[in-house]
């Protein structure tokens, strides 16, 4: 499984980005998959459903299942939210996954820039950037591409990682 990583600040456009370099993975013939991680609370069950009176009343694990899909929630109850690896550890096996966020983890990124932000940029702090997608013009000798230039973006990542097929 090859592991790439994009990186950036709130507001960078990395979701947008990502969602739109997924569908040229899959096109060539890759199962991907994505780790996100959220710096703010979230939920993806909605209350009143039995999945989520099943956590609320204690269940450490709800796993629901149907034919379309099947999501596992995990409680942390206190418990300290795990690094990277216990989550990759995690994921069904893949060609690629794909990391949003961990802006700090030691993996080939894409950092995602955009001026407006009024944020420095992540690289050269972060040795593990071997790009750049921003609006403007900046000051690297590393590769650099458009926001939206999402072919090229995933022409790329395809062969840092030498997965071109």
């Amino acid at each position: 499984m090859k592991i790439f990583g994009f990186a950036g600040w709130s507001g960078s456009g990395k979701t947008t980005l990502i969602e739109q370099v997924i569908p040229r993975f899959v096109g060539a013939g890759l199962k991907v998959s994505l780790i996100k991680h959220a710096h703010h609370r979230f939920d993806v069950d909605q209350p009143g459903k039995d999945s989520f009176r099943h956590r609320a009343a204690g269940c450490s694990e709800v796993l629901v299942s149907s034919v379309e899909r099947w999501v596992l929630m995990h409680e942390q109850r206190g418990e300290p939210e795990g690094g990277l690896d216990e989550q990759i550890a995690r994921i069904s096996p893949c060609d690629l996954l794909l990391i949003e966020g961990y802006k700090r983890y030691p993996l080939p990124k894409l950092e995602i820039y955009r001026a407006a932000n009024g944020k420095p940029l992540l690289y050269p702090e972060d040795e593990h950037i071997v790009a750049v997608a921003t609006d403007t013009r900046a000051q690297t000798r590393l590769p650099q591409f458009g926001l939206e230039d999402y072919d090229a973006i995933a022409a790329f990542v395809l062969d840092t990682l030498e997965l071109n097929r």
